[in-house]
């Protein structure tokens, strides 16, 4: 331990002038302590917590933008359920099998009467079709399942392409780790808990669509069909895309479940922003188990995702 010497002064005892400065010292140390974590944030991560704080809920939100110190981290190693997110990776299988020959783009798969779903669901086609035993082109099977969210689709998706253990060794084979998908949207339908066992780190997230974007393992014919359907999409338009700036290319993926009693399990986005540069910002902002209202759900995305994009153009003006 430091020992510490206090001169006397003239009339002055040295006992109590030491006990003061050691008291003095003593707060210092003190105040470090607890300002440290406040000050090791950064203003945009102090902007996106400010944010996360609307949500009612638990936040996790990761990105990157390569060359740059970006960091986004709130929470970026949490498991949330991903719901709909589980698309963009069912997609680059997909795609991955059409390049090993496995599967082709203008095949056509049976809509069967048993992929149908009896309850309320989101499916186009289901709704075009809704009597099934229809074949439809995986083209198209992979367009509604990424750009429209068709659940019905993407259950046709996952059973060509080998189910969710297939999509779970594909993404670990990419060395991105931080992903799980165990149960189908049909599974999801028959059992509420089952979507926490389908979850998504932000940070792998992000890790996988930094991927896609940087050094896609498809083909570029393939990389730009996956990237055009994910920009394409119409799906929650006032997330990632809600507050930035008239024009600016987003490619993502949202996810979002029901709300029961009050609590919305899961509203989440991911995608790439294209900057004015034409670099891309990768990110990944997921809400989970949260008691506010649609409207602010989908602005504190927004918000976040505009925070990232300030960080990397300058202030919004």
């Amino acid at each position: 331990m430091l020992s510490i010497r206090y001169p006397a002064q003239a009339g002055v005892s040295a006992a109590p002038l030491a006990g003061a400065r050691r008291g003095s010292l003593r707060i210092a140390v003190l105040i470090l302590l607890f300002a440290g974590p406040v000050n090791a944030q950064s203003a945009l991560q102090q902007r996106i917590r400010a944010a996360a704080g609307e949500a009612q809920g638990k936040v996790s939100v990761a990105c990157s933008l390569p060359g740059t110190t970006l960091n986004c981290d709130l929470e970026p190693h949490a498991h949330p359920p991903m719901q709909s997110v589980f698309k963009f990776p069912l997609a680059l299988v997909a795609l991955r099998q059409v390049e090993q020959g496995e599967l082709s783009l203008d095949q056509s798969i049976r809509f069967r009467a048993s992929d149908r779903f009896l309850s309320r669901t989101h499916s186009p086609l289901q709704d075009q079709y809704p009597e099934a035993e229809v074949d439809i082109p995986l083209r198209e099977l992979l367009r509604l399942t990424v750009s429209e969210s068709d659940n019905a689709a993407a259950d046709i998706v996952l059973r060509v392409t080998g189910g969710p253990a297939a999509v779970d060794s594909y993404v670990r084979g990419l060395g991105v780790k931080g992903f799980h998908l165990e149960d189908s949207e049909h599974a999801l339908h028959r059992d509420a808990a089952a979507q926490y066992r389908n979850w998504f780190e932000p940070a792998a997230a992000v890790e996988l669509l930094r991927r896609v974007s940087d050094n896609s393992p498809l083909t570029p014919e393939h990389t730009g069909l996956l990237l055009e359907w994910m920009k394409g999409s119409p799906g929650g338009p006032n997330r990632i895309a809600g507050q930035l700036p008239a024009g600016t290319v987003v490619m993502h993926k949202t996810g979002s479940s029901g709300t029961h009693n009050g609590v919305t399990a899961a509203t989440n986005d991911i995608g790439l922003i294209t900057l004015p540069d034409g670099r891309r910002i990768a990110i990944a902002v997921f809400i989970t188990d949260s008691t506010a209202d649609d409207a602010t759900r989908d602005a504190v995305i927004a918000r976040i995702a505009r925070a990232a994009y300030d960080e990397c153009t300058g202030p919004k003006t």
